[in-house]
C-alpha cells in the first residue's frame, strides 16, 4: 500500500509549525536563503565551537545544503551544485542541531544520533535528486561566500533559492524514508 504524500511549499526560515507538519515522503518546494556546508565547512564550524566562539554566521532556524558548488560560468549565477552525501556531516550535526539549525538539505541515509537530535529539536532532513546539479543550479537566484572563503567550493555560501524540489527524507518524529520507502515495494 503506497504512502500519500502531498506537495508542499516550505520558505526559509521556517516556522516550526511548518516543519512539524512536513512528513517523510512529502515532496517540497523550497524558497528562501540557505547556507551550504561540506565537509571542510563543517570541521571548521566545530574548531570555532571547540575554542568557545561563534560561528561567523547565524544557524538558528536556518537551512544548510550539503553541497560545494562548482565556478558559475559566465553570466552564471552558481555553477553546478548537486547534493553531496551527508553521512560524513553526522559527527558535527547532532551539536548544529542543539544550537538551532533546522533543516538539512543532502542525499542518502542519516545516523540514528542525527535522527534522535532532529527529533530533539523539531528538524527535518530533505534529500535532494543526486546528478541534478545542472538543474538544482537554476533554482539559485543569488550566491555569495559568507564564510571560510579559502576552502574554495567548500565554503559557507549564502544562497537566495527558488523552488528548489526536494523530498522529506525524514521529517521531526523520525519518521525516515529511507526505512519505510522500499518497504512499500516488497511482494
Amino acid at each position: 500500500m503506497m504512502t500519500k504524500t502531498t506537495k508542499k511549499l516550505l520558505t526559509i526560515p521556517a516556522s516550526e509549525n511548518q516543519l512539524l507538519e512536513l512528513r517523510a515522503g512529502d515532496m517540497v518546494k523550497l524558497s528562501g536563503t540557505i547556507l551550504t556546508g561540506r565537509d571542510a565547512a563543517h570541521k571548521r564550524m566545530m574548531e570555532y565551537l571547540d575554542k568557545g566562539e561563534a560561528l561567523p554566521f547565524d544557524i538558528v532556524n536556518q537551512g544548510i545544503y550539503y553541497t560545494g558548488p562548482c565556478p558559475a560560468g559566465p553570466g552564471k549565477i552558481i555553477g553546478s551544485c548537486g547534493p553531496t552525501t551527508s553521512y560524513r556531516m553526522d559527527s558535527y550535526t547532532p551539536q548544529l542541531l542543539d544550537l538551532g539549525l533546522k533543516v538539512m538539505i543532502g542525499k542518502g541515509q542519516r545516523s540514528s544520533e542525527v535522527i534522535e537530535a532532529m527529533k530533539r529539536n523539531g528538524a527535518v532532513y530533505l534529500a535532494a535528486v543526486g546528478g541534478a546539479g545542472a538543474l538544482i543550479a537554476q533554482c539559485v537566484k543569488k550566491a555569495e561566500v559568507l564564510a571560510f572563503e579559502d576552502l574554495g567550493p567548500e565554503a559557507v555560501y549564502q544562497l537566495q533559492v527558488e523552488n528548489l524540489p526536494l523530498i522529506v527524507a525524514t521529517d521531526s518524529l523520525g519518521n525516515n524514508l529511507y526505512e519505510t520507502g522500499p518497504s512499500e515495494y516488497k511482494l
